[in-house]
Protein backbone atom coordinates (compact mmCIF):
# COMPACT_ATOMS: atom_id res chain seq x y z
CA UNK A 1 0.00 0.00 0.00
CA UNK A 2 1.13 3.25 -0.72
CA UNK A 3 1.00 5.19 2.32
CA UNK A 4 2.78 8.87 1.65
CA UNK A 5 -0.54 10.74 2.27
CA UNK A 6 1.06 14.45 2.37
CA UNK A 7 -0.01 17.95 1.95
CA UNK A 8 0.68 18.83 -1.72
CA UNK A 9 2.11 22.20 -2.67
CA UNK A 10 0.24 24.26 0.12
CA UNK A 11 3.55 24.45 1.74
CA UNK A 12 6.31 25.78 -0.80
CA UNK A 13 6.66 27.87 -4.17
CA UNK A 14 6.57 26.02 -7.33
CA UNK A 15 9.52 27.82 -7.93
CA UNK A 16 11.95 26.50 -5.70
CA UNK A 17 12.90 22.72 -6.77
CA UNK A 18 12.20 21.18 -3.41
CA UNK A 19 10.36 17.54 -2.25
CA UNK A 20 7.31 18.57 -0.73
CA UNK A 21 4.53 16.84 0.67
CA UNK A 22 1.66 16.05 -1.55
CA UNK A 23 -1.97 14.71 -1.20
CA UNK A 24 -1.08 12.21 -4.21
CA UNK A 25 -1.21 8.67 -2.41
CA UNK A 26 2.66 8.85 -4.41
CA UNK A 27 5.79 9.61 -2.86
CA UNK A 28 6.28 13.55 -3.63
CA UNK A 29 7.99 14.56 -6.52
CA UNK A 30 10.27 17.48 -6.73
CA UNK A 31 8.02 21.00 -7.85
CA UNK A 32 9.63 22.93 -10.17
CA UNK A 33 8.98 26.17 -12.51
CA UNK A 34 8.62 24.42 -15.52
CA UNK A 35 7.09 20.93 -14.95
CA UNK A 36 8.60 18.30 -17.83
CA UNK A 37 5.62 18.40 -20.41
CA UNK A 38 3.31 15.72 -20.99
CA UNK A 39 2.44 15.37 -24.56
CA UNK A 40 -1.25 15.92 -24.89
CA UNK A 41 -2.82 12.68 -26.70
CA UNK A 42 -4.51 13.41 -30.01
CA UNK A 43 -7.12 10.34 -29.38
CA UNK A 44 -6.74 9.03 -25.38
CA UNK A 45 -6.86 5.50 -25.12
CA UNK A 46 -8.90 3.98 -22.46
CA UNK A 47 -6.28 2.61 -19.28
CA UNK A 48 -8.60 -0.34 -19.18
CA UNK A 49 -11.17 -2.07 -17.03
CA UNK A 50 -8.94 -3.87 -14.46
CA UNK A 51 -11.83 -3.68 -11.40
CA UNK A 52 -12.62 -5.09 -8.40
CA UNK A 53 -14.50 -4.37 -6.04
CA UNK A 54 -13.81 -4.25 -2.17
CA UNK A 55 -14.13 -7.73 -1.86
CA UNK A 56 -11.72 -8.67 -4.78
CA UNK A 57 -14.77 -9.46 -7.23
CA UNK A 58 -13.30 -8.63 -11.05
CA UNK A 59 -16.19 -6.23 -12.16
CA UNK A 60 -14.44 -4.55 -15.36
CA UNK A 61 -16.26 -1.37 -16.85
CA UNK A 62 -19.34 -2.66 -15.54
CA UNK A 63 -18.88 -0.72 -11.99
CA UNK A 64 -18.66 2.43 -13.84
CA UNK A 65 -22.09 2.23 -15.10
CA UNK A 66 -23.51 0.92 -12.25
CA UNK A 67 -21.98 3.95 -10.09
CA UNK A 68 -23.09 6.55 -13.08
CA UNK A 69 -26.60 4.96 -12.90
CA UNK A 70 -26.55 5.23 -8.90
CA UNK A 71 -25.80 9.09 -9.67
CA UNK A 72 -24.59 10.76 -6.13
CA UNK A 73 -21.30 10.73 -6.07
CA UNK A 74 -18.51 8.81 -7.58
CA UNK A 75 -14.65 9.79 -6.76
CA UNK A 76 -11.72 8.88 -8.94
CA UNK A 77 -8.15 9.26 -7.12
CA UNK A 78 -4.98 9.43 -8.92
CA UNK A 79 -1.27 9.92 -8.83
CA UNK A 80 -1.09 13.28 -9.68
CA UNK A 81 1.59 12.46 -12.32
CA UNK A 82 0.22 9.68 -14.34
CA UNK A 83 -1.90 9.67 -17.34
CA UNK A 84 -3.61 6.68 -17.27
CA UNK A 85 -4.72 7.74 -13.95
CA UNK A 86 -6.34 10.69 -15.46
CA UNK A 87 -8.26 8.32 -18.28
CA UNK A 88 -9.20 6.48 -15.74
CA UNK A 89 -11.30 10.01 -13.91
CA UNK A 90 -12.40 10.66 -18.12
CA UNK A 91 -13.85 7.04 -18.65
CA UNK A 92 -15.79 7.92 -14.93
CA UNK A 93 -17.20 11.46 -16.34
CA UNK A 94 -18.12 9.56 -19.74
CA UNK A 95 -20.27 7.17 -17.90
CA UNK A 96 -21.42 9.33 -15.85
CA UNK A 97 -22.71 11.77 -19.30
CA UNK A 98 -23.94 8.50 -20.83
CA UNK A 99 -26.37 8.16 -17.77
CA UNK A 100 -26.87 11.56 -16.90
CA UNK A 101 -26.43 13.98 -19.85
CA UNK A 102 -25.38 17.73 -19.23
CA UNK A 103 -26.34 17.03 -15.57
CA UNK A 104 -23.04 16.14 -14.40
CA UNK A 105 -20.54 18.07 -12.37
CA UNK A 106 -16.89 17.43 -11.54
CA UNK A 107 -15.20 18.81 -8.99
CA UNK A 108 -11.41 19.39 -9.30
CA UNK A 109 -8.78 19.71 -6.25
CA UNK A 110 -6.43 21.23 -8.11
CA UNK A 111 -7.99 24.47 -8.09
CA UNK A 112 -8.99 26.76 -4.94
CA UNK A 113 -12.52 27.90 -4.47
CA UNK A 114 -11.29 31.57 -5.15
CA UNK A 115 -11.22 30.07 -8.57
CA UNK A 116 -14.62 29.42 -8.95
CA UNK A 117 -15.37 32.45 -11.33
CA UNK A 118 -12.20 31.58 -14.04
CA UNK A 119 -13.25 28.12 -13.60
CA UNK A 120 -16.83 28.97 -14.74
CA UNK A 121 -16.02 30.92 -17.36
CA UNK A 122 -13.25 28.04 -19.24
CA UNK A 123 -16.05 25.45 -18.56
CA UNK A 124 -18.45 27.76 -20.36
CA UNK A 125 -16.15 28.19 -23.51
CA UNK A 126 -15.51 31.62 -22.47
CA UNK A 127 -11.62 31.58 -22.32
CA UNK A 128 -9.21 29.99 -24.52
CA UNK A 129 -6.95 26.88 -22.78
CA UNK A 130 -3.78 29.81 -22.35
CA UNK A 131 -6.32 32.54 -21.05
CA UNK A 132 -7.72 30.05 -18.27
CA UNK A 133 -3.97 28.67 -17.24
CA UNK A 134 -2.99 32.15 -16.77
CA UNK A 135 -6.17 33.50 -14.90
CA UNK A 136 -5.92 30.56 -12.47
CA UNK A 137 -2.04 30.52 -12.76
CA UNK A 138 -1.97 26.69 -13.03
CA UNK A 139 2.08 26.39 -12.51
CA UNK A 140 1.87 28.10 -9.27
CA UNK A 141 -1.31 26.51 -8.10
CA UNK A 142 -0.45 22.79 -9.28
CA UNK A 143 2.36 22.80 -10.68
CA UNK A 144 1.51 19.80 -12.65
CA UNK A 145 1.27 19.53 -16.65
CA UNK A 146 -1.89 20.76 -17.71
CA UNK A 147 -2.00 18.51 -20.72
CA UNK A 148 -2.39 15.27 -17.61
CA UNK A 149 -5.98 16.79 -17.30
CA UNK A 150 -6.71 18.60 -20.54
CA UNK A 151 -8.90 15.55 -21.73
CA UNK A 152 -11.15 16.20 -18.78
CA UNK A 153 -11.26 19.77 -19.21
CA UNK A 154 -12.58 19.43 -22.81
CA UNK A 155 -14.79 16.61 -22.01
CA UNK A 156 -16.31 19.29 -19.76
CA UNK A 157 -16.24 22.10 -22.42
CA UNK A 158 -17.13 20.00 -25.29
CA UNK A 159 -21.08 18.63 -23.44
CA UNK A 160 -21.14 21.96 -21.78
CA UNK A 161 -20.91 20.08 -18.00
CA UNK A 162 -20.78 22.23 -14.74
CA UNK A 163 -17.01 22.39 -13.43
CA UNK A 164 -16.18 22.99 -9.90
CA UNK A 165 -13.14 24.50 -8.08
CA UNK A 166 -12.85 22.34 -4.70
CA UNK A 167 -10.10 23.01 -2.02
CA UNK A 168 -8.35 26.13 -0.13
CA UNK A 169 -6.16 28.36 -0.77
CA UNK A 170 -2.98 26.86 -0.42
CA UNK A 171 -2.20 29.84 2.77
CA UNK A 172 -5.12 28.44 4.71
CA UNK A 173 -4.17 24.87 4.19
CA UNK A 174 -0.17 26.12 5.20
CA UNK A 175 -1.16 28.10 8.28
CA UNK A 176 -3.47 24.90 9.80
CA UNK A 177 -0.44 22.02 9.10
CA UNK A 178 2.31 25.30 11.02
CA UNK A 179 0.39 26.36 13.64
CA UNK A 180 -3.56 24.53 13.64
CA UNK A 181 -6.60 25.61 13.49
CA UNK A 182 -6.99 27.73 16.42
CA UNK A 183 -4.24 30.21 14.62
CA UNK A 184 -6.48 30.85 11.50
CA UNK A 185 -7.81 34.60 11.73
CA UNK A 186 -11.87 34.94 11.22
CA UNK A 187 -11.15 35.72 7.77
CA UNK A 188 -9.09 33.01 7.19
CA UNK A 189 -11.58 30.73 9.47
CA UNK A 190 -14.29 31.87 6.95
CA UNK A 191 -13.13 29.52 4.22
CA UNK A 192 -13.44 26.93 6.06
CA UNK A 193 -17.54 24.87 5.78
CA UNK A 194 -19.65 25.40 8.76
CA UNK A 195 -19.73 21.57 10.63
CA UNK A 196 -15.80 21.22 10.27
CA UNK A 197 -14.44 18.08 11.94
CA UNK A 198 -10.69 16.78 12.36
CA UNK A 199 -10.63 13.37 11.03
CA UNK A 200 -11.19 10.48 13.62
CA UNK A 201 -11.54 7.37 11.65
CA UNK A 202 -8.87 5.17 12.51
CA UNK A 203 -7.88 3.73 9.87
CA UNK A 204 -7.21 7.10 8.13
CA UNK A 205 -5.35 8.38 11.29
CA UNK A 206 -3.17 5.52 11.04
CA UNK A 207 -2.61 6.22 7.28
CA UNK A 208 -1.81 9.73 7.79
CA UNK A 209 0.27 8.95 10.49
CA UNK A 210 2.63 6.58 8.85
CA UNK A 211 3.20 9.24 6.32
CA UNK A 212 4.03 11.83 9.12
CA UNK A 213 6.88 9.76 10.76
CA UNK A 214 10.56 10.87 9.72
CA UNK A 215 11.01 14.22 8.03
CA UNK A 216 7.63 15.43 8.79
CA UNK A 217 7.83 15.28 12.66
CA UNK A 218 10.42 18.11 12.16
CA UNK A 219 7.98 20.01 10.54
CA UNK A 220 4.98 20.03 12.30
CA UNK A 221 3.04 18.79 14.98
CA UNK A 222 0.95 15.81 14.16
CA UNK A 223 -2.28 17.31 15.54
CA UNK A 224 -1.83 19.99 12.60
CA UNK A 225 -0.70 18.03 10.25
CA UNK A 226 -4.02 15.69 10.37
CA UNK A 227 -5.64 19.18 10.68
CA UNK A 228 -4.60 20.49 7.35
CA UNK A 229 -5.63 17.25 5.87
CA UNK A 230 -8.84 17.68 7.32
CA UNK A 231 -10.00 20.66 6.62
CA UNK A 232 -8.55 19.70 2.75
CA UNK A 233 -10.73 16.82 2.29
CA UNK A 234 -13.94 19.11 4.52
CA UNK A 235 -13.73 21.26 2.26
CA UNK A 236 -13.87 19.23 -0.79
CA UNK A 237 -16.80 17.33 0.47
CA UNK A 238 -18.92 20.39 1.30
CA UNK A 239 -18.34 21.95 -1.87
CA UNK A 240 -19.77 18.69 -3.56
CA UNK A 241 -22.20 18.39 -1.15
CA UNK A 242 -23.41 21.91 -1.53
CA UNK A 243 -23.55 21.57 -5.20
CA UNK A 244 -26.10 18.37 -5.05
CA UNK A 245 -28.42 19.58 -2.64
CA UNK A 246 -28.68 23.02 -5.26
CA UNK A 247 -29.00 20.39 -8.22
CA UNK A 248 -30.39 17.53 -6.86
CA UNK A 249 -31.10 16.04 -10.36
CA UNK A 250 -27.18 16.18 -10.92
CA UNK A 251 -24.27 13.33 -10.29
CA UNK A 252 -20.94 14.77 -9.29
CA UNK A 253 -17.22 13.55 -10.30
CA UNK A 254 -14.54 14.28 -7.96
CA UNK A 255 -10.89 14.79 -9.22
CA UNK A 256 -8.32 14.32 -6.79
CA UNK A 257 -5.77 12.41 -5.20
CA UNK A 258 -5.36 8.62 -4.15
CA UNK A 259 -5.45 10.14 -0.16
CA UNK A 260 -8.67 12.25 -0.88
CA UNK A 261 -10.40 8.49 -1.75
CA UNK A 262 -8.63 6.29 0.32
CA UNK A 263 -10.77 4.49 2.61
CA UNK A 264 -13.70 6.11 2.05
CA UNK A 265 -12.54 8.02 4.97
CA UNK A 266 -11.29 11.95 3.31
CA UNK A 267 -13.87 13.72 0.64
CA UNK A 268 -16.74 10.84 0.99
CA UNK A 269 -16.83 10.98 4.46
CA UNK A 270 -17.10 14.62 4.41
CA UNK A 271 -19.46 14.37 1.89
CA UNK A 272 -21.94 11.71 3.38
CA UNK A 273 -22.10 13.56 6.66
CA UNK A 274 -23.12 16.75 5.10
CA UNK A 275 -26.07 14.76 2.70
CA UNK A 276 -27.04 11.75 4.20
CA UNK A 277 -28.40 8.90 2.18
CA UNK A 278 -27.01 10.06 -1.07
CA UNK A 279 -24.91 7.55 -3.42
CA UNK A 280 -20.73 7.83 -3.28
CA UNK A 281 -18.84 5.40 -5.42
CA UNK A 282 -14.63 5.49 -4.72
CA UNK A 283 -12.55 4.23 -6.92
CA UNK A 284 -8.82 3.93 -6.48
CA UNK A 285 -6.11 4.02 -8.67
CA UNK A 286 -3.87 1.75 -8.75
CA UNK A 287 -0.21 1.23 -10.51
CA UNK A 288 0.13 -2.43 -12.10
CA UNK A 289 2.11 -3.63 -15.20
CA UNK A 290 -0.54 -5.90 -15.84
CA UNK A 291 -4.40 -6.77 -14.65
CA UNK A 292 -3.84 -9.00 -11.78
CA UNK A 293 -6.02 -12.37 -11.49
CA UNK A 294 -6.99 -10.66 -7.93
CA UNK A 295 -6.05 -7.36 -5.74
CA UNK A 296 -3.18 -7.65 -3.74
CA UNK A 297 -4.04 -8.32 0.06
CA UNK A 298 -2.55 -4.61 0.69
CA UNK A 299 -4.94 -3.17 -1.70
CA UNK A 300 -7.74 -5.12 0.21
CA UNK A 301 -10.78 -2.09 1.22
CA UNK A 302 -8.78 1.01 -0.11
CA UNK A 303 -12.22 2.20 -1.70
CA UNK A 304 -14.98 0.81 -2.80
CA UNK A 305 -13.69 -0.48 -6.15
CA UNK A 306 -9.54 -0.49 -6.86
CA UNK A 307 -8.64 -0.26 -10.38
CA UNK A 308 -5.28 -1.07 -11.68
CA UNK A 309 -3.81 0.81 -14.52
CA UNK A 310 -0.34 0.85 -16.14
CA UNK A 311 1.67 3.64 -14.22
CA UNK A 312 4.99 4.78 -15.80
CA UNK A 313 8.18 5.03 -14.05
CA UNK A 314 8.81 8.56 -12.10
CA UNK A 315 11.69 10.61 -13.69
Amino acid sequence: MRAALLLTAALCSPAAALTVPGFDGAPAAPVRAEAPAVPAPEAPAAPGFCIFDAAGKPEGAAALKAAAARGGLVAVGETHDQLNDHLAQLEALKALYAARGEKVAVGFEMLNLTLQPVLDEYAAGRLTEEEFKAGVNWQKEWGFDFNLYKPLFDFIREHKLRALALNLPKKIVSKIAMSGLAALTPEESAYLPAGMQVNSDERYVAYVRQSFQGHMSDMFKFENYLAAMSAWNETMGARLADFLRANPDHAALAVAGTGHVVYNAAITASFSARLPGVPTATFYTQGADACPAAPAAEDAGLADHVWYVAHTAAD
